[in-house]
């Protein structure tokens, strides 16, 4: 998969927020809410593959 391209500022921006919904959802499982952590993970990085893909 690798890096976005830089040229493209929704790929680019989607990617990072990915990064950030990534960095919270380990958060919550360090809190033991592993279902909203779940949960969050699935749905705040489909948002940079729906782009992607479109």
């Amino acid at each position: 998969m690798g890096e976005p391209p830089r040229d493209n500022l929704i790929v680019q921006l989607t990617f990072d927020f990915a990064l950030l919904i990534i960095q919270y959802a380990e958060q919550l499982e360090l809190q033991r809410k592993f279902v909203v952590a779940n949960q969050l993970l699935k749905s705040g990085t489909s948002i940079g593959a729906n782009v992607r893909e479109a």
